[in-house]
């Protein structure tokens, strides 16, 4: 056996231990751009090189030592201030899958190892400190079919392709929908961004054929690397969690939570991290409790993780797999502790409805969501001051903000019992949302947990049509955690008024929307 240092990432602290068949290989500045280590090109020390378990860091020549063991992962914890060359379907090259399990699966799996002890290339970039990171956030494409993912691309990628304002892309999990077959059609749809993505799993990218949650991603890290890493930019740490526990035979087969391997990963990580700087971590179960009668995401793992993360002045959580959208944020009734804030926000999907819903004259499914978001996707703003989160709608359709349900005609003097609704897609727990009819004074409207009328409606047109609307129906409506109700009156002047919604808060700023309502006189 060859003796090897572990280095905590960032950490002063060295330990030895024992690690057999070791990979000795390098991190190196790519003068030439061409991907391997010539003559005459440097090491670059002190870099960040993991397993998934161990960290270690290269030495002042550049080299690294890590075992190597089938079923893992090789990769680097990209340093702040560097890129990445591509590989030749899109990837940052950032990682080197081991051999596979040996497990015979459906999908294959990684059935050989690509460049086991890879010597992983890294070139300076040019950094403006004052300049905002922007950051591309997907949930939920989930495709189904080749169809589905024609929608992905016309609807999604085709509107950003040439111009997508963001320096990195995350997917958060779910990429396919059980057809692993479609997760390379999904990476090259991606990759036409021309930026670095980063993926989790989700409970629909796992083999489902495996025989344990341990062998259950071997089709996913074929195709996209490991399923816990860490990557760092100049404004913000980032870490990438499979929290999907495969359950085979279970009811359900799937819970959220974490392995013991991934708490090694995390503790040796955030030992070193910068506790100053904001730590986004993205995973694609929520780590908040989302049903009343069972456990989503294993309790006794969310205060694990939380007290790791309580040392962190700024964390946020980036999730999805709800197919809604909700902003949460962390207090001691949901196992936080910790000295800073942690916001938790729980994507749209990108799918919206599972790509369902009538068509349009493009024959692109309408996709809301049960919760009345259209689909579409979010970009994560970080400045060195502060970050803020941004809804964008598919194709960027209008409403992109708010959405309002009112009626379009009310009786003169009838008891004002009918309400006009504002949902607002990327509310905060402090959002304030306000309005105004004509001229008038601006009044608060009240926050509500209920379903949005406009999905409702939706499922009404879906049960009255005597032919189907769409490959699958919108899905049923479910209470929004971003609504917003008012009472309209009904004793004003006869005729039209104009009523104007404000939202504002801190990542909105302000933004509203306006509509029409009429009053008319009825006779008895």
């Amino acid at each position: 056996m060859m003796r090897a240092t572990i280095v905590l990432a960032g950490a002063l602290a060295l330990f030895p231990t024992l690690l057999p068949a070791v990979c000795d290989s390098r991190v190196f500045i790519d003068a030439n751009r061409n991907g391997v280590f010539d003559a005459g090109e440097r090491g670059l020390s002190g870099v960040a090189v993991s397993d998934g378990v161990h960290i270690v860091r290269t030495d002042r020549d550049g080299r690294y030592r890590l075992a190597a063991m089938p079923g893992k992962t090789l990769f680097v914890i990209k340093p702040s201030g560097y890129s990445l060359p591509k590989r030749a379907d899109g990837l940052p090259d950032f990682f080197a899958n081991q051999a596979g399990t040996g497990a015979k699966l459906r999908y294959c799996g990684v059935v050989q190892s690509d460049a086991a002890c890879k010597s992983f290339a890294l070139n300076p970039e040019a950094q403006n400190p004052e300049l905002p990171l922007s950051v591309l956030l997907f949930g939920d494409p989930q495709p189904k079919s080749a169809v589905d993912v024609d929608y992905y691309l016309r609807d999604i990628i085709a509107p950003l392709r040439g111009n997508p304002a963001a320096t990195l892309g995350i997917t958060l999990g779910d990429i396919v929908h059980d057809d692993l077959t479609l997760l390379p059609e999904i990476k090259k749809a991606d990759s036409l961004l021309g930026i670095p993505r980063l993926y989790a799993a989700g409970n629909h990218d796992i083999d489902f054929d495996a025989a344990g949650d341990a062998g259950s991603l071997e089709s996913f890290r074929a195709q996209f690397g490991p399923d816990t890493f860490a990557w760092e930019e100049r404004h913000a740490n980032f870490i990438v969690l499979d929290d999907v526990i495969y359950q085979p035979g279970g009811k359900p087969a799937y819970i959220g939570g974490l392995r013991e391997s991934q708490f090694h990963f995390l503790a040796r990580y955030l030992a070193g991290a910068d506790k100053n700087k904001l730590l986004v971590i993205s995973a694609h179960i929520p780590f908040f409790q989302t049903k009343d009668d069972a456990e989503t995401f294993r309790s006794a793992d969310r205060r694990r993780l939380f007290k790791l993360l309580a040392p962190f002045r700024d964390v946020l959580l980036l999730t999805a797999h709800s197919h809604a959208q909700n902003i949460v944020q962390h207090g001691p009734d949901s196992d936080w502790h910790g000295i800073g804030r942690l916001f938790e926000y729980n994507a749209g999907a990108s799918c919206g409805g599972y790509w369902a819903g009538l068509k349009d004259k493009d024959g692109l499914p309408d996709a809301t969501m049960s919760d009345g978001t259209p689909n579409g996707y979010a970009r994560l703003h970080i400045s060195p001051r502060d970050y803020r989160l941004q809804w964008f709608n598919a194709r960027n359709r209008p409403n992109a903000a708010m959405a309002l349900h009112l009626p379009l005609v009310l009786r003169h003097g009838a008891y004002p019992g009918v309400g006009l609704y504002a949902n607002v897609f990327m509310a905060r727990p402090d959002t304030r949302v306000d309005v105004r009819i004509d001229d008038g004074s601006w009044l608060p409207m009240q926050r509500v947990n209920r379903a949005d009328p406009r999905v409702l409606a939706l499922n009404l047109q879906d049960d009255a049509s005597p032919a189907l609307t769409g490959y699958d129906r919108t899905p049923e409506a479910t209470i929004s955690s971003h609504l917003w109700r008012f009472s309209l009156p009904t004793n004003l002047a006869l005729g039209e008024h104009r009523i104007r919604v404000r939202a504002i808060d801190a990542w909105l700023g302000e933004v509203s929307e306006e509509a029409i309502y009429r009053l008319e006189a009825v006779s008895p």
